[in-house]
């Protein structure tokens, strides 16, 4: 650090108290909400039965592991969703890249884009089914149909509402529109695309685990519709929590993102 001024070292030493406070009361956070519940259930006051305990999941995680499919379950969804995030964030900035470039095309495509949007996937489940067969197609077409037009709407926004003077001034430049947007509408928008990559992501991991609910053997939807059937809800809760792992890691992955 000897090349950095007392301020910046300062500021830096700020930042990082800053972020050790803030995983301090997230963790701490997280740990009441475990130990009240733990209480709750042990003294009797919430039945442990229809709501479970953090001992009860703990033991559930622990048999999944020895019987050896966790990590299976795990992977298979895990897989699903990096190939339907991946694709859906592709052709997500792809088609809001093409709307900006084209207001026409815009104009023509913007109803059945709200349409589409808001239209309860679920109810496509069957022809999904029909379409790429009951398996991890169908899982994987399912993540990628109910995040897509989400990330082509909050993108495309994100690209019209750049600053116009950017603009301005490059056509001033006598630049071309894709000079335009590789130095004016791209940057400007990095945060907004990795906002909506985030949302993205939360999006795929519910289209995920509806796809699993309706066709897959394998993957942690599947276990919580076995779960559910069997009256398990300890295995419920369980893959609820490995879904909050995963979602969460995948989130810290974007947020990796300079």
């Amino acid at each position: 650090m000897g090349n950095y001024s007392i301020e910046h070292i300062l500021f830096l030493k700020k930042k990082k108290r800053e972020h050790v406070i803030v995983v301090f009361f997230r963790l701490l956070i997280l740990m009441i909400f475990l130990f009240v519940w733990e209480m709750l259930a042990k003294n009797g006051i919430i039945n442990s039965f229809v709501f479970s305990c953090p001992s009860k999941v703990v033991k559930t995680l622990l048999k999944l592991f020895s019987g050896g499919t966790l990590f299976s379950h795990i992977g298979i969804t895990f897989y699903e969703i990096i190939i339907s995030f991946l694709l859906s964030s592709i052709v997500g900035i792809a088609i809001a890249t093409l709307l900006w470039s084209n207001n026409m095309i815009h104009k023509i495509l913007d109803p059945y884009l709200t349409i589409f949007n808001s239209l309860p996937k679920v109810a496509l489940g069957p022809l999904i089914i029909i379409w790429f067969g009951a398996g991890i197609n169908s899982v994987i077409f399912m993540g990628f149909i109910i995040s897509i037009f989400v990330t082509i709407i909050s993108i495309y926004q994100g690209f019209i509402s750049t600053n116009i003077n950017y603009i301005t001034m490059l056509r001033c430049f006598n630049a071309s529109k894709w000079q335009i947007f590789k130095y004016a509408v791209l940057p400007s928008n990095f945060k907004n695309i990795i906002s909506a990559l985030k949302v993205n992501i939360s999006m795929n991991l519910i289209g995920i685990i509806m796809g699993e609910l309706l066709v897959s053997k394998k993957g942690i939807g599947y276990l919580i519709m076995y779960g559910s059937q069997i009256f398990n809800i300890d295995l419920v809760i369980t893959c609820i929590f490995i879904l909050a792992i995963i979602s969460y890691i995948m989130y810290s992955l974007v947020n990796k993102i300079k």
